[in-house]
């Protein structure tokens, strides 16, 4: 499965009871986990779920933005 370099941002979810990894990029790609390292797996799957639906529909599939990360303190 190859790994997408599209930004996800982790956010804890108490209802829930998971993390949930959002792909802003991408609307409505969205995926969940017990741990952060399971929920940021699973969002590479529905990426690429995400990726192959829109191809099959004819939608733009949008490239990957670069995104500065500050080092942390």
């Amino acid at each position: 499965m190859p790994e997408y370099k599209y930004r996800i941002i982790l956010t804890w979810s108490e209802p829930d009871n998971a993390w949930l990894a959002e792909v802003p990029e991408l609307p409505g790609c969205m995926a969940d986990g017990a741990t952060p390292a399971e929920a940021i797996a699973n969002a590479q799957v529905i990426i690429g779920e995400w990726i192959e639906i829109a191809r099959e529909d004819g939608r733009p599939v949008p490239e990957p933005q670069h995104h500065d990360v500050p080092a942390s303190a």
